[in-house]
């Protein structure tokens, strides 16, 4: 999800803020083309500019923010009711196996949910925190101090600021993520490997080294399915930060690096326009775009 990514990720170039030129290099094909500072250019220069400190700026409320998700994820998932975990096994399951995986999944779901909207006035004040960096602010310089800002300048809605497209994208991805392991580890692995060496006769010889292999292998289609997870639901991700310092008196949420969205559909509409829905995605080999508005020092 969004709360697990690194300080470090140059958030700022988010907004469309660049504060390095473009330089000339080559991509993968050998072509010269522009390409935008990535993360270690990034961190040099907030270095030159605030020193190491400048690298956490955001860390207190984040550090708070994975603590407090951590406690309230593991205790719904403690809740009366919840579904056992599911085998590690890679025996053949009956057809009503889709049904302990649709109820850890749900469960998982409203854990996830519980923890981020628990969670998100911290994530609101850490992403604030950094785009700081941007106009050289110090109004969100401690984290009880930012509270009483928020709580004074936005009541209660401001500190979930880009609540919904950040619910929407950890459940989507969570979903896609889990149903396309489910489906590879079942179909793919399960009745490919194990089935194929039951017919053979194989069963009982090749079962302890069968086990091992098999949860290698799901552990590597887990690892292979997040990531593209993650890829289809940034857009979620992008916006749901967008919005989070969208016109809160900050640089970095005010033109010209971001207009004043008056929802977050109204943001996506607006990214989408641009076509700036992958902007600070990547972290390395980062194109200038055709077209695309970005905003250098």
């Amino acid at each position: 999800g969004s709360g697990r990514r690194s300080l470090l990720r140059p958030f700022a170039s988010q907004v469309g803020y660049e504060p390095l030129p473009p330089t000339l290099g080559r991509n993968i094909f050998g072509r010269q083309v522009y390409q935008l500072p990535g993360l270690f250019a990034y961190a040099k220069h907030i270095v030159k500019v605030d020193g190491r400190a400048g690298l956490f700026k955001g860390l207190t409320p984040r550090l708070c923010s994975g603590a407090i998700g951590t406690i309230v994820h593991g205790k719904v998932l403690q809740a009366p009711g919840a579904p056992p975990a599911a085998s590690a096994l890679p025996c053949p399951r009956p057809a009503s196996a889709d049904s302990p995986f649709l109820l850890q999944t749900s469960r998982e779901m409203v854990a996830r949910s519980a923890a981020t909207l628990i969670t998100h006035p911290f994530h609101v004040i850490t992403l604030r925190c950094m785009v700081q960096f941007i106009g050289r602010e110090t109004k969100y310089s401690g984290t009880l101090s930012a509270f009483t800002t928020i709580y004074r300048e936005e009541g209660i809605l401001g500190f979930f600021a880009g609540l919904i497209p950040r619910l929407l994208g950890d459940i989507l991805s969570l979903w896609l993520c889990n149903m396309l392991a489910y489906l590879i580890n079942t179909y793919a692995l399960e009745n490919g490997g194990w089935e194929g060496l039951r017919a053979r006769g194989f069963e009982g010889a090749f079962c302890p080294s069968q086990v091992s292999t098999m949860a290698e292998m799901k552990s590597y289609s887990q690892a292979v399915t997040g990531f593209f997870a993650s890829m289809l639901t940034y857009p979620f991700v992008l916006v749901s930060n967008l919005m989070a310092v969208n016109n809160c008196g900050l640089a970095g949420g005010l033109l010209p690096y971001a207009p004043t969205y008056s929802s977050w559909l109204d943001c996506w509409s607006q990214l989408h326009k641009e076509g700036n829905m992958s902007r600070g995605n990547s972290l390395f080999f980062r194109k200038v775009p055709t077209g695309k508005r970005y905003v250098w020092e």
